[in-house]
C-alpha cells in the first residue's frame, strides 16, 4: 500500500534502553518514508545513542535529514514546540508521552487538506500474550481535549499489528546466505576470519546475565568448536571477569578449550542483520534485535527485557507457546529449558547441549517461522489502520 507523498508523520521516541526504542523507531521511520512515501519527522531525545545505530547522525544539530527522514532533537523544554505544526499521523512509541504544547496544538488542528483528520497512535511494546489481540486498535479518548489516541500492538498473529519487515529484507537475506563472497566480505569488514566448516558461529548480544560464565564453561569443554562474536555492549565487564582481565575492548580475542571469543564494535543496523544471517545461532535481547533474529531464520535465544515483578517471564512463556506449538514435544522441551535457564540466570551448559543436539530441526523450524510471519507487516497494517480510522472519523 502507498499513500500520498504529502502525507506527513511525526514519530516520537524517548530512548530508555539505549538502542531498543530508537532501533524500532528508526526502522519504522525509514520504512514509512522509503516504501510508503510519507514525509516523516522523527523526534529523538538522545542523539548520542542514536548515533550508535546511524553513524551519520550529528549530535550537535537540532534538525537534520538522513536517509529520507527528518531527524529532530526532542528537547524537553517549555518552548521547544512553540512553532511546531503537528503532522497528520502522530506516533508515540512505547507510551513516551507527547509534549503538552504539541497535544494542545493537535486538538486545535482542522482536518487535513486531503480530508483526513489527524490520527494519533501509541505504538506499544511487542508481546505474544493473549490479551494483546483484544486491546489492539482500541481508542483512548483524551480526558479533557477532543482527541483520541489509538493503541497499536505489534505481534505474531493476524489479530495484532504484525512485525516490522522491509519489503526486500527476506530476499536480501536469502541472497546473502547463498553468497560466500558476501559473507566473507562481511566478516572481513568486522575483522573476523572466515568461518571454518568445523566450527559453530554464535552471536551474543544480551543484558548482564549470571548464567554467562557457566554457558562459556560448557562451550570451553564441549565437543563442538564455537566461535562467539560479541558486539560491544553491556556484558563486556562480565566477559573481562570470565577471562580474568581488568577490561576488554573491541578487537580482543580470547581462546579457551573449544571456545574462541572475539569482541566486535557496535554494529549498525544493516550490518547487524548480516551478522545474524551469517551465524548458526543468535543470542539476542530486548525487542528490536529479537525481531531481526526471527527474520534471520536461524535458531535464536531471546533474553527478554527483565522486569522486577517477573512479568517478562509471562511474556516469554506466551511467545514460547506460539513458537513451540508445531515442534515435537522433546525438541520444544529442550528449547524451553534453555530459554528459561538463560532468562532466569541459571546454569545453561547442559540445557545448551540438549538444545543444540536438535540443531537441524531447529534450523528448519526457524526458517519456516520467518516465512509464516512475513505476510503480517507492521508498517502496512499501521497505514491500513490509520486510513480506516480516518475514514470513520471523517464520515
Amino acid at each position: 500500500m502507498k499513500i500520498e507523498t504529502n502525507f506527513s508523520c511525526d514519530i516520537f521516541c524517548t530512548v530508555v534502553d539505549n538502542f531498543g526504542d530508537i532501533g524500532v523507531s528508526w526502522r519504522l521511520a525509514k520504512q514509512l518514508a522509503h516504501e510508503h512515501g510519507l514525509a516523516v519527522r522523527l523526534w529523538v531525545d538522545d542523539l548520542s545513542s542514536f548515533k550508535k545505530l546511524c553513524a551519520e547522525i550529528n549530535v550537535e544539530l537540532a534538525s537534520q535529514h538522513l536517509q529520507g527522514v527528518e531527524v529532530r532533537h526532542w528537547l524537553h523544554t517549555a518552548d521547544a514546540f512553540d512553532h511546531i505544526q503537528p503532522a497528520q499521523i502522530v506516533i508515540e512509541t512505547f507510551a513516551c508521552h507527547l509534549p503538552e504544547k504539541y497535544i494542545t496544538v493537535m486538538a486545535a488542528m482542522s482536518p487535513a487538506p486531503i480530508g483526513i483528520n489527524l490520527v494519533w497512535v501509541n505504538l506499544e511494546h511487542l508481546s505474544a500474550e493473549h490479551w494483546v489481540a483484544d486491546y489492539h486498535g482500541l481508542p483512548s479518548p483524551h480526558p479533557t481535549l477532543p482527541l483520541v489516541k489509538y493503541f497499536f500492538f505489534p505481534g505474531f498473529t493476524a489479530a495484532t499489528g504484525g512485525l516490522l519487515l522491509e519489503k526486500n529484507l527476506l530476499a536480501r537475506r536469502d541472497a546473502f546466505k547463498t553468497s560466500p563472497l558476501a559473507q566473507a566480505a562481511m566478516w572481513q569488514a568486522l575483522g573476523v576470519p572466515p568461518a571454518s566448516p568445523s566450527e559453530m558461529r554464535v552471536s551474543l548480544f544480551c543484558y548482564e546475565n549470571a548464567a554467562l560464565p557457566t554457558l562459556f564453561s560448557g562451550w570451553v569443554t564441549g565437543a563442538q568448536p564455537i566461535f562467539c562474536v560479541i558486539p560491544e555492549g553491556r556484558i563486556l565487564p562480565q566477559v573481562a571477569a570470565i577471562f580474568k582481565r581488568d577490561a576488554v575492548k573491541v578487537g580482543d580475542i580470547f581462546q579457551q578449550g573449544n571456545l574462541r571469543v572475539q569482541i566486535l564494535p557496535f554494529i549498525a543496523q544493516n550490518r547487524y542483520d548480516e551478522l545474524l544471517w551469517a551465524c548458526d545461532v543468535n543470542f539476542v535481547r530486548g525487542e528490536d534485535s529479537f525481531v531481526r533474529a526471527l527474520w534471520a531464520g536461524k535458531p535464536c535465544v531471546w533474553h527478554i527485557y527483565p522486569q522486577h515483578d517477573q512479568v517478562h517471564l509471562q511474556k516469554l512463556n506466551a511467545f514460547l507457546e506460539l513458537y513451540c506449538a508445531t515442534l515435537p514435544a522433546e525438541v520444544a522441551a529442550t528449547l524451553r529449558t534453555l530459554w528459561d535457564a538463560w532468562n532466569q540466570e541459571k546454569s545453561g551448559a547442559v540445557a545448551w547441549n540438549n538444545y543444540w543436539a536438535h540443531h537441524l530441526l531447529l534450523q528448519q523450524h526457524a526458517h519456516a517461522w520467518s516465512a509464516n510471519l512475513a505476510g503480517n507487516s507492521l508498517a502496512v497494517n499501521l497505514l491500513n489502520f490509520i486510513q480506516k480510522t480516518a475514514r470513520m472519523r471523517a464520515s
